[in-house]
């Protein structure tokens, strides 16, 4: 088997799945659950120095995407301190604490917390060209603990590599990519109002639909700072872990996917990311970061066309490439398989992914 094991500023993971800030780490009972279910680590429900109201409903899933309006933690700081973080912090886990979201509010809460922390995980929530306000929030953070800092970073920051090395240089510690996207809105056809409680009815995007945002932070991100960063949003198979780490990141989180599937959804990734490491000859995660990196030097020119070539042997003739081919340049013959007329084929390249078996490649 694959080795699965991460480091992160010092914290030994044994997989790199990391239960994320929210509703799968509200309390002691959910993350107890969630380690229990194969989480390598967990970032505890983030906090502020008062309880959030969180409005009803504030969680809804689609087949494409999951829309929340949720907030920080419904808990006070003195409800997780009485209640909660001891008997988490007993966990066999590194055990990552979440708050925000002011210099203040983090010098205030940094110390009630860290005897119960291997680490913090800040949340900034901020997507302004003017990056002081969260430099100032991290240098309060940095003044307060000696411990590791995680920043989540919010998707839409204008210049993120400035932003990644910024956080480096006021002591940051890592960081994780992204916050959920929004906001958003979406309607119940039933009643005709919005499915979110919120007072406007918005709520956040998060789970497969924002993957491919997620990936693009990570891997700017990842170019331009020599601390590890942690791929969150959408992932939920391990060939979405992979294709993380691929980018540069050097573990990952996991929200909606703990949400729809329950606690099992950690244990069925890691072992689907370890199955693909083994079938394809790689031995450790640390062999596939920054892969994509390393590789693109080796891309074509952009405006160098592609043709799609057909493996008989593989096509099974379903149709699909024929189906969505605007340009009718490839069709399933008298044969049953695909085939591709070079001169009306304008290289767009989607058959290459609609094909369900593998049997088409780009040259």
């Amino acid at each position: 088997m694959a080795n699965l094991k991460v480091n992160i500023a010092g914290m030994e993971f044994e997989n790199p799945l990391i239960a994320a800030a929210g509703p799968p780490s509200r309390n002691y009972e959910t993350i107890k659950r969630m380690v229990e279910g194969g989480a390598g680590g967990v970032v505890t429900k983030t906090i502020s120095v008062k309880a959030a109201d969180v409005p009803r409903p504030c969680m809804a899933a689609f087949k494409e995407s999951f829309i929340n309006a949720e907030l920080w933690s419904e808990h006070s700081p003195e409800y997780w301190l009485e209640n909660e973080y001891e008997r988490i912090s007993a966990l066999p886990v590194p055990i990552i604490v979440g708050m925000g979201y002011t210099a203040e509010e983090l010098s205030d809460l940094i110390p009630k917390t860290e005897p119960f922390a291997d680490a913090f995980e800040i949340s900034t929530h901020y997507v302004g060209r003017d990056i002081t306000p969260v430099l100032n929030t991290i240098t309060a953070a940095r003044r307060s603990t000696k411990k590791p800092i995680i920043v989540k970073v919010s998707p839409g920051v204008p210049d993120l590599a400035e932003l990644g090395r910024r956080l480096e240089e006021a002591g940051v510690d890592a960081l994780a990519a992204i916050n959920s996207v929004g906001p958003a809105l979406r309607i119940d056809l039933k009643t005709g109002l919005p499915y979110m409680g919120s007072s406007d009815g918005y709520g956040w995007v998060s789970g497969p639909a924002i993957k491919g945002i997620a990936l693009r932070h990570v891997f700017e991100l990842s170019q331009a700072v020599s601390i590890p960063v942690i791929g969150v949003g959408g992932v939920s198979t391990g060939e979405d872990v992979v294709e993380m780490f691929m980018v540069g990141a050097s573990a990952v989180q996991i929200c909606t996917q703990a949400i729809v599937e329950g606690p099992k959804a950690f244990k069925r990734i890691a072992q689907e990311a370890s199955k693909w490491l083994d079938e394809h000859g790689y031995s450790s995660l640390e062999e596939i970061k920054g892969l994509t990196a390393k590789k693109w030097p080796t891309r074509k020119e952009p405006l160098v066309k592609v043709t799609p070539n057909v493996n008989e042997e593989k096509c099974t003739g379903c149709h699909r490439c024929e189906e969505s081919c605007l340009y009718y340049a490839i069709a399933v013959g008298p044969s049953g398989k695909a085939e591709v007329t070079p001169d009306a084929c304008f290289g767009c390249g989607l058959c290459y992914t609609r094909c369900p078996a593998g049997a088409i490649t780009l040259s």
